[in-house]
């Protein structure tokens, strides 16, 4: 272990797979304490016992981040376990594909994208934020998609939503600077989660298609986690209102 997150305490969404699973791990082997904010028991506590074993700590929290009691119970719950919140990182989030051009796309599609990367982020900081000005400041780090930076076909419910959080990232950095919080937000590219891979191995478009896109094929979950390690670290001081691309080069 090392010791760039020594002494804080991350609350991290959607941590019991890929990208989530990924930095908690990650941000333990720094010293964090984490709190693994994941609806689902399984993921949730496997992320829990992963980082144990290794020698870390973590708490899991069942937290459906679509849910406004859910959220600030999960907070209260971390707060109540390590006494203080330096790191909110809300990585919960997805997109599917029922997608489409907006005059194709489902409407219900459209609502369970804004409610879950969106409103599930607008709830991550409206009770994460409190708790970290409580701590004298920290890092808050949202999760955009390099989508809502570049033009893209066929995913309108998910640009409006991605779009929306690098927006609201950028106000809230404004917002809460005197308080010592800082906001940034990743917008990572297509990333070989396991969710993502099987859907690539089920069609080879979609792997040539990002081979094609991104310079350097794939990101990793890894990739991703690391930004977030950055982000979340004293190193990024004074880093805040920024999307920062993990992208393979794909808006270039």
């Amino acid at each position: 272990m090392t010791d760039r997150l020594a002494g804080k305490v991350a609350f991290i969404t959607g941590a019991g797979t890929g990208i989530g699973r990924s930095a908690s791990e990650l941000f333990a082997s720094e010293g964090a304490r984490v709190v693994v904010a994941e609806i689902d028991p399984a993921s949730g506590a496997e992320t829990e016992e992963r980082i144990r074993t290794a020698g870390g700590d973590a708490l899991w929290v069942e937290t459906d981040v679509t849910d406004a009691a859910s959220v600030r119970t999960a907070f209260a719950r971390a707060v109540d376990r390590f006494g203080r919140l330096d790191i909110v990182y809300n990585n919960a989030g997805g997109s599917t594909t029922i997608d489409g051009p907006v005059t194709e796309a489902p409407e219900e599609e459209f609502w369970r994208v804004i409610r879950l990367d969106l409103f599930g982020t607008f709830l991550g900081c409206k009770y994460g934020i409190p708790r970290l000005i409580e701590s004298g400041g920290g890092s808050v780090i949202n999760t955009s998609s390099n989508v809502a930076l570049m033009a893209v076909r066929g995913r309108d419910c998910y640009t409006a939503a991605k779009g929306a959080v690098a927006s609201m990232t950028r106000s809230m950095a404004a917002e809460y600077a005197e308080q010592g919080v800082r906001v940034n937000a990743i917008a990572p590219g297509a990333t070989r989660t396991a969710r993502v891979a099987a859907l690539a191995q089920a069609n080879e478009h979609v792997d040539r298609l990002v081979r094609e896109s991104q310079l350097f094929g794939w990101c990793e979950p890894r990739d991703i986690a690391n930004m977030a390690l950055y982000l979340a670290s004293d190193e990024s001081r004074v880093t805040t209102g920024q999307i920062l691309s993990v992208d393979s080069g794909a808006t270039v």
